[in-house]
This record gives structure tokens, C-alpha cells and sequence, in this order.
């Protein structure tokens, strides 16, 4: 027989099925798949319901985990699959999702995780109810510091000044370049509830080759988010030198955090 764990992909109020049969198929969350295309149920306890699915140890334990993340393309293969999951839960209740790969042996233990942290969890889902992440990245349209390029040098103390003029343009078209986006990131901070400045992506990870100058995501109330693309569609404009992109709305993976002096969902 196949070993099973337990994967976990986000914690919600208990969506009150008629069966409240722990191990029940969770029909409210229709028939989402999860990352080893298993039907997706949940797990009951303390008027929570984590959000969950088992999947074969053979791939999805502590080994098998090991090689699929560092395996890229099963990496975004599993991660989409664990999204999924989440949007569509969202899409019905505030859901705090879990962190990729969080897995266990059986209910029982995700059992006794709800009921150890849920006041934690229900103070989160407090917070994330009616709100939802929106996501803005900017990026620079050229290199920083590209100029006109400059006459042969004629000498070595002309090559020196020339590099050394290069390297000032350069340091202030950063400084300038990172004042604008402070800019926008407290403009669209004002609208939102909480927001975060995540570190900029590698251009290896996005496939774009662009510097990415800002990388931020805002929790807003549902009712201020047509004011919040407003903003963001704003400073799009204003900005010659900046490409700026808005995503989503996605459920709060960067709000759904437990407060630190509590136990975090390990």
C-alpha cells in the first residue's frame, strides 16, 4: 500500500457541511485537485477546517520533497497546483494558506495543530476578511545609468574622467530611481490596510531581464480597491523611465501571518 501524508494547503472558518465527519469530502470547495491530483476535503476542529489533501510520501515527504523543489519545473508544476487550491477556496471565504509544502502525518495532527493555534487563526481570518493582496511591480523601461555614449577618450586621464562621470550618472539615476518608488509604494501604502515591500525578483526567476525597482503587495478592503487600481493606473502614467504592472486580486499570502509571540503554523 502507498505511504499518505497529509498536505495542508490553508486554513478557513469550518465551512459547516452537513457531514462534519473529519475526513469527509469538502463538496463546498467544489472539485478542486490537489498537487498529486487528489481530491481536495477538509479537516475539522475548533469551528476551523483546514484545507487539505493526501498525497503519497514516496514524492511528497520529507525525501521526495527534496528533489521535486529543486527540480524547477515540478517546483511551478507543485506551486500552481497548491495556488489553485487556494484561489478557489478564496473565492468562497477568507482562507489563510500555508506555506508550500507543509505537510503531515494524518488528520489527527492537523487536528490538534487547529485546536493548539486557534485563537491565532481565528485572529487571522479576522483580519483578512473582506480583503484581499494586490501585487505591483516596477520596473526600470532601460539600464540604470545608459547614456549617450561618450567620444573615444584621448588620453588615460580623460578615460578616468569619462568612467568616473559614467559612475555618477549611474549612482544618481539609482538614487532618483529608487526615490520614485518609495513614492509610489507610500501613494498605494495610503490605500491599503497593511502593505510590504518584498526584495525585487531575480531576473532568472520572472524571465524578464529588466531590474525590477519595486516589488510590493498591499492587503486592501474589497470596497477601496477600485480606488487602489485607480492609484496604480496613475502612476503608471506619470512615469516615463518605469513600467508598472498590478496583479491580482489574490488570497493574502502576505498578510495571513500569525502574530509572532503566538505559535506560527509550523
Amino acid at each position: 500500500m502507498t505511504d499518505l501524508g497529509v498536505w495542508v494547503y490553508g486554513v478557513c472558518a469550518d465551512p459547516g457541511a452537513a457531514n462534519t465527519d473529519a475526513a469527509d469530502t469538502a463538496t463546498a470547495f467544489g472539485d478542486a485537485r490537489g498537487v498529486d491530483g487528489e481530491v481536495v476535503r477538509v479537516v475539522r476542529a475548533a469551528d476551523l477546517a483546514a484545507v487539505v489533501g493526501s498525497v503519497d510520501l514516496a514524492r511528497f515527504g520529507e525525501d521526495g520533497l527534496r528533489r521535486n523543489l529543486n527540480d524547477l519545473d515540478q517546483l511551478e508544476q507543485i506551486a500552481r497546483a497548491h495556488h489553485s487550491v487556494v484561489g478557489i477556496v478564496a473565492q468562497r471565504r477568507p482562507v489563510a494558506p500555508t506555506r508550500l509544502a507543509t505537510v503531515y502525518d494524518d488528520d489527527d495532527r492537523v487536528r490538534e495543530v487547529l485546536e493548539e493555534h486557534a485563537e491565532a487563526f481565528r485572529a487571522t481570518l479576522d483580519h483578512i476578511a473582506g480583503r484581499h493582496e494586490w501585487g505591483v511591480k516596477a520596473y526600470a523601461r532601460n539600464r540604470i545609468g545608459d547614456s549617450e555614449p561618450s567620444p573615444p577618450p584621448t588620453s588615460g586621464s580623460d578615460y578616468l574622467r569619462q568612467r568616473q562621470a559614467a559612475l555618477n550618472a549611474t549612482n544618481e539615476s539609482r538614487r532618483a530611481a529608487t526615490a520614485t518608488v518609495e513614492s509610489i509604494h507610500e501613494r498605494l501604502a495610503d490605500v491599503a490596510v497593511v502593505a510590504r515591500e518584498h526584495r525585487p525578483q531575480d531576473p532568472q526567476l520572472t524571465g524578464d531581464k529588466r531590474v525590477m525597482l519595486l516589488n510590493g503587495a498591499y492587503l486592501v478592503e474589497d470596497e477601496a480597491a477600485d480606488r487602489f487600481r485607480g492609484e496604480v493606473a496613475a502612476a503608471a502614467r506619470e512615469q516615463d523611465e518605469l513600467d508598472v504592472q498590478l496583479t491580482g486580486p489574490w488570497p493574502p499570502y502576505s498578510f495571513a501571518i500569525i502574530d509572532a509571540e503566538d505559535p506560527r503554523w509550523p
